[in-house]
């Protein structure tokens, strides 16, 4: 696996945030600003990414391919569940940091960082597979992310039906049956959707703003989130994949997907659902720090 290319990846990922961080500190962003431009991204911009990923494109994936990628998803999610169970209990701190430790080794950035840096490693057709093993993130990163990172108390069953895990539910029915909408809507969606990533990372980066700089690497229990997030998850999870005789490319890919930092939309989540923003902030940015490095290392060593 190149290391240059996951590293140009990454690179640009942090120039985003650290250009939010910036917007901050010029007035820009800020405060109800972000409130504001998360709920845009949570309720316009991200369903329109997530809908618009599995009905554009020359083909449709075949039935038993989609169901292929969804029984290795099982493992996935069923692996990272059963982490952010018991880790948490190990890492300890306040009730919202250890929200933000079953969120952040329940949910990677498997959209944001996860699709470029997929395709970078393993061309274009790894896009597909991405996009499908995506799918159950969609869905449960809105419905249970919510309710690891406020607790049951302060969660409402209502907040379930999102546009957001609407949108999941509909990308779902499409790859299953194989059912496109005209093209014109596949575009219309992707031009909507494709501000999603670069306005999600400048609003975690205003959040970092208003953290002292050292605070977020001075943590122990950070980087113990960054280790099981970045290491021991893709680690096991290629134990598991190679004994069960995963095709090479999807065991690849699935890999590293498993090896992406904490989800930047945690942050909007917090933001919306009354989370601790600021450590989920400081997490965000500890573990994609830590991936320029780690990143091409488990391409390296594992694949």
């Amino acid at each position: 696996m190149s290391f240059f290319d996951t590293l140009r990846e990454m690179l640009v990922i942090l120039f985003a945030m650290a250009m939010g961080y910036l917007a901050h500190h010029l007035g820009y962003l800020g405060g109800e600003t972000d409130q504001k431009l998360s709920k845009v991204i949570l309720n316009i911009t991200m369903p329109a990414m997530i809908v618009a990923a599995v009905i554009t494109g020359d083909t449709l994936p075949e039935l038993s391919e989609v169901l292929a990628v969804l029984k290795v998803a099982a493992v996935f999610y069923l692996l990272e569940m059963l982490f952010a169970l018991i880790a948490p209990r190990l890492l300890g701190g306040t009730p919202g940091q250890k929200g933000v430790w079953r969120f952040g080794l329940m949910f990677g950035n498997i959209a944001f960082i996860g699709y470029p840096v997929a395709t970078a490693l393993f061309g274009p057709g790894a896009l597909f597979y991405a996009v499908i093993l995506a799918m159950p993130f969609n869905l449960l990163s809105y419905t249970l992310g919510p309710l690891m990172l406020v607790g049951v108390k302060r969660f409402q069953w209502k907040q379930l039906l999102t546009p957001c895990t609407v949108a999941a539910v509909l990308g779902l029915f499409f790859a299953l049956t194989r059912l496109r909408p005209p093209a014109i809507v596949g575009e219309c969606l992707s031009f909507v959707g494709n501000v999603t990533v670069p306005l999600s990372l400048l609003v975690v980066g205003s959040l970092l703003a208003g953290l002292p700089a050292g605070q977020v690497f001075k943590s122990p229990r950070l980087w113990c989130l960054s280790v099981l997030r970045l290491l021991a998850l893709p680690g096991v999870l290629f134990v598991i994949l190679r004994a069960l005789g995963t095709e090479p490319m999807l065991l690849g890919i699935t890999v590293v997907e498993m090896a992406m930092p904490v989800a930047v939309n945690g942050s909007m989540l917090c933001l919306e659902y009354g989370g601790n923003k600021e450590c989920m902030a400081q997490a965000t940015l500890l573990t994609t720090v830590a991936s320029i490095v780690t990143i091409p290392l488990i391409a390296s060593v594992l694949l």
